[in-house]
């Protein structure tokens, strides 16, 4: 599924953000295009909240990072298994950060909403998805809205859309597993040639 993997988009040119720039496959999955604002959005919300010197700070920074780095990297394997097993690395990264947004929730008395009610109330989720399926992929520069300033409001809106994003890696992972089972990963497929190659010299 090329909306899923990102393997083969069909996107027209025209609207694309920059038609001069070549996009890879990873930049038009919305399993990735969220873990852009979620990084960002981590990085000013623990500068904002989080003693710059604690180990959480660089905890939480470091995990909003891998979750948005290991998608592009697994795009770049050659094999299917290891674009599945770094789609995971990402999926467990944002597991650590939501995890870390509901102990600091719970240590700090703050309300957990559910997805509804934070959908409904935190008019910044809205505006998120808005400019995540504007366009094929991010411009350079998506300008996504500031992280709400009531603590509640930012915390709420950390754990609806993290938990958006692994909603939507567990579908990447699912369709990758299906198309390494459909069509073999790359060493199966290296296999296939060298029989054939030899079945034929043999002939």
């Amino acid at each position: 599924d090329a909306e899923v993997d990102g393997s083969n988009p069909s996107t027209p040119t025209s609207l694309m953000p920059n038609s001069n720039k070549k996009q890879a496959g990873y930049e038009y999955l919305l399993a990735y295009k969220i873990t852009i604002p979620i990084y960002d959005y981590t990085v000013e919300f623990c500068n904002t909240y989080i003693n710059p010197r604690s180990r959480t700070h660089d905890q939480m920074t470091q995990s909003a990072r891998s979750g948005m780095q290991n998608i592009p990297e697994g795009n770049k394997q050659q094999s299917l298994q290891g674009y599945i097993k770094l789609s995971g690395v990402s999926r467990g990264s944002l597991e650590e950060l939501l995890n870390d947004f509901l102990s600091y929730a719970r240590q700090n008395k703050i309300p957990i909403w559910s997805s509804e009610r934070a959908k409904r109330e935190i008019r910044e989720i809205g505006q998120i998805w808005e400019i995540l399926r504007k366009t094929p992929t991010l411009p350079d520069s998506p300008n996504f809205p500031s992280l709400p300033n009531r603590v509640e409001l930012a915390v709420n809106l950390m754990i609806t859309i993290i938990n958006q994003a692994n909603f939507l890696i567990d579908k990447l992972i699912a369709s990758l597993k299906e198309k390494h089972m459909r069509e073999g990963g790359f060493n199966e497929q290296l296999y296939r040639i060298r029989m054939e190659y030899r079945n034929k010299i043999t002939k």
